[in-house]
């Protein structure tokens, strides 16, 4: 496919200013070659999986990687985590470049935004060296202000601010309850429980009394000892027969140890290397606040110490706007204290000054970057990937660097349109201080305001790969093959049909939780409804955090978030939800209309590459059975389970089934190679033996999704799951591609799809927090499409969003406002978006409205 460029270079000469790519092949880039101009906003462009990152990331920013780790020494580069060197032929005038990337916070509650912007060691030294501190106490290093240092940690929570305890009433829910019954929920269940119930009746406990009949001292013991008695064991006897058997002194069917209920959660939740075995014994755990410093982590002497009235923790608190405000008066010196302070002091005031001056600077920026609801205490698994990246951004801004290329992914993810305005004013300052700026990007507000755009396509995956366009943004208007363009310069609104009428109200009343106070909501049953507002204005606090715990608690049961739900909680993860602030709200109607709540979110299908589309859709189950009916599979007596590549019997030994194997260079990137056994099939010979319609089992893994609705087409079970994948845009994903490798987005597209193939029950909530992250606008209508489907199968679905094209397309729209923080936490407007549109005081209002005003521009 040719390429339409407005900067060709026929002659191959180096072009001044400008980045020259040759012969680009990284992930499905098709022998690019393409030069881009420095010191300017290019954006990619192209629909999801088009092969924007692969050029961006894969190529230009892991090659600039690769030259500036050269120039370091070899014990340096071990620190790093380096990219695979792309597969590209040459690039020249490309300048050093840093990432900024969209990944999940740290999983530790340690790390903090105060950490990732370094604003905490700031205020360490502020209190260090211009605190008031109290009568004859000595001076304090800023390490004592750090709850992760010996130094400042409190003695009692280690610097968590919160201790975590095992009682009766959190391992025994129902003590009505026989110990037989499962009295004691938080023992394992299956054989191991068991085991334990069958030593408690050799040591002479009654096992069928109901627990809280029991006497104290039995329940304690049972629960709480450190004792760990070996006892003999007859399985499937009765009390009475036990007594008979130890007095015989009968062989017993083995010896048993017993483990108190609160040493089994206890170590569990230390040792165990099962994620989901982490989490079950983590909901037997009962989280409060540190007596002793009272949850701000600190030591006692560290937290005397004050600043403009209070101590650092206190601090820490603050939204960041607040905050600022604090510390304006300290930098600019209005705030000098009085005359015999400042003969006394004077080295105060001029440190005080001096570090709230760089402070509020930095907080300026994050402000700007719409992010001055924040608190510099909040953890970062609680920020979205696209708080975290704008964190990393504001750190860049200030840091001054000239010539560097920032290559930025999605950078407007999680931003209300009436943000990206300053997220383009930071952006526009990276430029004039004479860096490059390479953008991935969907956001058409953004798109609209590049110097340069490089559309790739035309389609996803295979279909993709090709540069359809090069140069200043006009001249896509005229790429006719280019996806972009039809969203860029549309002339013509997408059709919106008329509201569909709800069959219900499911009201809250008094929810509670962050910036949201006593707030009364009503969410319309049987529809789509869409909620929005500027970013950090509650609209997650809303929906994801107090809706669904909501209506997960009056369901009894677990929230689901599809099959993947068992993994994957890290012990970071199980604590902070242990921690979560209580449940403060009720359900007072509409409950009767919801069978099942379903959460479709962002986190991974699975965390290691032994998970993939295929597992975690379930059609792998249905092809391993079809290569079992074969009739080679069964002359040899293979099962299923010799087709997976997780079963000793059927993978390859050399790789142990990871297609893989890794070569540690030391000094250099690690090199993965195929398997040298297997050539990376993953399997043994004698599995790959067996064909099914002319293919191997790895054969079929290879497909994308695409050529194997072909190929399983007349085999209903695949087939259907097939077509859903195809129906939300994952038609170039292939079957056996590992979870590690898929973004959010196509995560979240995978749970849709999979609940898709279940949707005709009815009576089901959904629940989908920015599901629009990393789509591009083709894919965002093809999304609305599925969306309409659940609710067309009688259930209902609720959006948190802040892409207006879905926001229009919805039955309903509640907007959360009007600001962000503490200015937000209130419904500012709701109704059918028509009518939202010209909602006074709505910031999402005037975006809205350019769906439904003929004249405007979306």
């Amino acid at each position: 496919m040719r390429m339409r460029s407005s900067s060709s270079n026929n002659n191959n000469r180096p072009l001044p200013g400008f980045v020259q790519v040759r012969g680009a092949r990284e992930h499905n880039l098709k022998n690019v070659t393409l030069d881009i101009p420095r010191d300017a906003l290019v954006v990619f462009t192209g629909v999801s999986g088009s092969g924007k990152s692969s050029l961006a990331f894969g190529t230009l920013y892991a090659e600039a990687q690769r030259r500036y780790l050269e120039s370091v020494s070899p014990y340096a580069r071990r620190l790093f985590h380096q990219m695979p060197v792309p597969d590209v032929d040459d690039i020249t005038g490309l300048p050093p470049a840093v990432a900024l990337q969209q990944q999940r916070g740290s999983p530790t509650t340690r790390s903090s935004v105060g950490s990732v912007s370094t604003l905490s060691n700031s205020l360490r030294m502020l209190y260090s060296r211009a605190g008031d501190y109290p009568a004859g106490q000595q001076l304090l290093y800023a390490e004592s202000f750090s709850p992760n240092t010996p130094e400042g940690a409190c003695s009692e929570c280690h610097g968590l601010g919160r201790v975590y305890q095992v009682t009766e009433a959190s391992m025994v829910p129902d003590d009505t309850l026989t110990i037989r019954e499962r009295a004691v929920a938080a023992w394992p269940t299956a054989w191991h429980g068991q085991n334990l119930r069958d030593i408690l009746t050799t040591l002479g406990y009654d096992v069928d009394t109901p627990w809280r009949a029991l006497p104290k001292k039995d329940r304690d013991w049972i629960l709480f000892t450190d004792e760990q008695p070996t006892a003999p064991v007859y399985a499937g006897f009765t009390p009475g027969e036990v007594k008979e058997a130890l007095k015989r002194r009968a062989t017993p069917s083995y010896q048993g140890t017993f483990t108190g209920a609160r040493k089994y959660v206890l170590q569990t939740f230390a040792t165990t290397e099962s994620a989901s075995m982490k989490k079950r014994v983590a909901r037997y755990m009962v989280s409060s606040p540190c007596p002793l410093c009272k949850g701000k982590r600190l030591r006692r002497e560290s937290l005397s110490v004050t600043f403009a009235g209070l101590d650092i923790a206190e601090m820490g608190r603050l939204p960041l706007a607040r905050l600022a405000a604090l510390l304006r008066p300290h930098a600019d010196g209005s705030a000098a204290r009085n005359a015999r302070a400042a003969a006394l002091h004077p080295e105060k005031l001029i440190v005080t000054r001096r570090i709230a001056e760089d402070v509020v600077a930095r907080l300026n920026v994050l402000e700007d970057l719409g992010l001055g609801y924040l608190a510099l205490e909040r953890s970062t698994p609680t920020l979205s990937p696209g708080e975290l990246q704008r964190l990393r951004l504001a750190t860049q801004v200030r840091s001054n660097l000239f010539g560097v290329v920032y290559v930025l992914d999605e950078p407007s993810a999680g931003l209300h349109p009436a943000d990206t305005e300053a997220l383009l004013t930071a952006l526009a300052q990276l430029k004039a201080s004479g860096n490059s700026l390479f953008v991935v990007e969907h956001a058409l507000d953004v798109i609209a305001h590049a110097d340069w755009i490089v559309d790739v396509g035309p389609a996803a995956g295979e279909a993709g790969g090709h540069v359809l366009y090069s140069g200043p943004p006009a001249g896509l208007e005229q790429v006719e093959a280019s996806q972009t363009r039809r969203y860029l310069f549309a002339k013509d609104k997408p059709a919106l049909r008329q509201p569909r009428q709800p069959t219900d109200w499911l009201r809250l009343e008094g929810v509670t939780r962050n910036n949201l106070h006593r707030l009364d909501c009503a969410f319309p049953l049987g529809v789509l409804t869409g909620v929005t507002g500027v970013s950090g204005s509650g609209k997650s606090s809303l929906v994801s955090q107090v809706l669904v715990e909501l209506v997960a608690a009056a369901l009894g049961h677990e929230l689901e978030a599809g099959p993947d739900q068992g993994e994957g909680e890290g012990a970071g993860e199980a604590l902070e939800q242990a921690a979560q602030t209580p449940l403060e709200g009720r359900i007072v109607q509409g409950l009767a209309g919801i069978k099942r709540l379903v959460r479709v979110d962002q986190r991974p299908i699975g965390r290691t590459p032994r998970s993939n589309l295929a597992t975690y859709t379930g059609l792998f189950d249905h092809v391993r059975q079809l290569f079992a009916a074969t009739d080679t599979a069964r002359a040899r007596r293979y099962d299923a389970g010799r087709f997976s590549f997780n079963v000793a019997k059927g993978r390859c030994e050399h790789c142990a089934g990871e297609g893989f194997v890794m070569v540690e260079l030391l000094f250099l990137p690690s090199v993965y190679a195929p398997c040298p056994t297997c050539g990376g099939a993953r399997y043994n010979a004698n599995t790959l033996e067996v064909r099914y319609q002319d293919k191997n089992i790895a054969e079929v893994l290879a497909l994308n999704v695409d050529a194997a609705a072909r190929f399983f087409a007349h085999e209903s079970a695949v087939a259907r799951s097939l077509e859903m994948l195809r129906e939300v845009g994952l038609g170039y994903l292939r079957l056996g591609q590992p979870a590690t490798e898929l973004s959010g987005g196509e995560a979240q597209r995978i749970k849709l799809a999979t609940e898709l193939q279940r949707a005709a029950r009815g009576n089901m909530l959904y629940v989908l927090d920015e599901p629009s992250t990393g789509l591009h606008p083709a894919d965002v209508d093809k999304l609305v499409v599925q969306l309409d489907r659940l609710v067309e199968a009688g259930n209902t679905v609720i959006v948190v969003e802040h892409t207006m094209r879905i926001v229009a397309a919805c039955d309903w729209v509640i907007d959360i406002g009007p600001e962000a923080g503490e200015a937000g936490g209130k419904i500012v407007a709701c109704g059918p978006p028509r009518q939202l549109a010209r909602a006074s005081g709505s910031r999402s209002a005037p975006y809205l409205a350019r769906f439904f005003d003929k004249s405007a521009s979306i």
